[in-house]
């Protein structure tokens, strides 16, 4: 009887050892386990000092960040969003909640993220926002967008989901546009389960964001004792996230740096393994461009279509390793056909989006497992 075959799992969320003991620090020592307690300031504090932010928010998810952007645009119904087809739901949903049309542009063959090139012909006199996505942690040409904001007046919003640790020409993602928004979902780089933050770079809308978060209350100008009593002031939610999800989020932040380097030597591994089956033209690698740095937040190939790229989800599943495909593109979604519109010919999105497989990746992957991922794809491609 063959012996059992080790799984590599696809994703395992970030953990560093102390987590539980900040978050029993939180509940026994704190007393203090709802939203903007001190686990919570320790983060809005470090990646303000980390990623030289003006203001960072923690929210429940990223989602809830993106959803505050949205509002913080001020959005009214008819009014315009361009954003990339391949993308999370969220990107999407956070815009049209506000009553804004969907505008999708295609994207980049190279990066997979919008192509700048084509976000002009997309502009419109009902145009409010571009919502660069930075794909895999690798950034978009956002000297290009923010040029075209500024021509036409238009507010950015960068999903930074994927974009933890990562820069473009020095400066850290989500600090670029208007806004930026964070994931701390377990597929990310830094996990607190669920969770997200909202970076805000212009001044002129912290205190409206703080009210947003706060159920539409002015409760922080009231713990400020700027006002004797805080009531209802605006729109809002509950956007503030535990502060037993910060405590667990503050541990791997203190080890930031370390689970960078350990997700950075695995793609470095995986891409000098597989560099020769490229240059034999057999797949494609992603690319980094001049000026970024990126986080390592996943390894992708591309295949040379979906037949190939099935066959080869089966064949890794078969050698107990789990790989996984990405989007399917919102515009062809029932909802994105209902709220949105694609601007130009789909010439890549659909395309690479039919041909990209992820490839397992966490902190605390060892090399030997992928090396053996490697193997197994090169074995894959010497059979056929």
């Amino acid at each position: 009887m063959a012996a059992p075959v080790d799984i590599i799992d696809f994703n395992i969320p970030p953990y560093v050892g102390t987590e539980m003991e900040y978050a029993r620090e939180a509940a026994e020592v704190n007393h203090k386990i709802c939203g903007d307690g001190p686990f919570s300031h320790r983060c809005h504090e470090w990646m303000e000092k980390r990623f030289n932010a003006h203001k960072v928010l923690l929210t429940t998810s990223g989602t809830a960040a993106l959803e505050m952007a949205a509002v913080l645009c001020d959005l009214q119904p008819g009014d315009e969003v361009i954003l990339p087809s391949f993308t999370f739901s969220s990107t999407a949903t956070a815009f049209q909640a506000m009553g804004a049309t969907l505008v999708f542009v295609d994207i980049r063959p190279d990066t997979m993220n919008i192509d700048e090139g084509k976000i002009e012909a997309a502009i419109t006199d009902r145009t409010r926002v571009i919502v660069p996505v930075h794909y895999a942690g690798v950034a978009c040409e956002m000297d290009v967008i923010l040029n075209l904001a500024e021509r036409y007046g238009l507010l950015v919003v960068e999903d930074a989901a994927q974009g933890v640790m990562s820069s473009y020409h020095g400066r850290a993602l989500g600090t670029i546009g208007t806004f930026g928004c964070y994931s701390f979902h377990e597929t990310k780089n830094y996990s607190m389960g669920e969770g997200g933050a909202l970076v805000i770079n212009d001044p002129t809308y912290v205190e409206r964001a703080e009210i947003i978060r706060e159920k539409g209350t002015n409760r922080q100008r009231f713990f400020r004792k700027q006002v004797d009593k805080y009531t209802w002031v605006d729109r809002g939610s509950s956007y503030l996230q535990s502060d037993l999800n910060a405590a667990y989020l503050w541990a791997q932040l203190e080890r930031a740096d370390d689970i960078n380097e350990s997700r950075l030597a695995a793609w470095d591994a995986y891409y000098e393994g597989l560099s020769a089956l490229e240059e034999r033209g057999v797949l494609e690698l992603p690319v980094v461009p001049d000026g970024c740095i990126h986080n390592a937040h996943m390894f992708y190939i591309k295949c040379s279509d979906l037949s190939e790229r099935t066959e080869l989800i089966d064949y890794l599943r078969s050698h107990g390793i789990c790989s996984v495909f990405h989007y399917v593109p919102l515009h062809s979604s029932p909802a994105g056909r209902k709220f949105g519109r694609f601007q130009g010919v789909d010439e890549v999105t659909t395309r690479d989006s039919d041909r990209l497989l992820r490839l397992p990746m966490y902190y605390g992957l060892s090399l030997e497992s992928v090396g053996r991922v490697v193997n197994t794809i090169r074995e894959f491609y010497g059979s056929r």
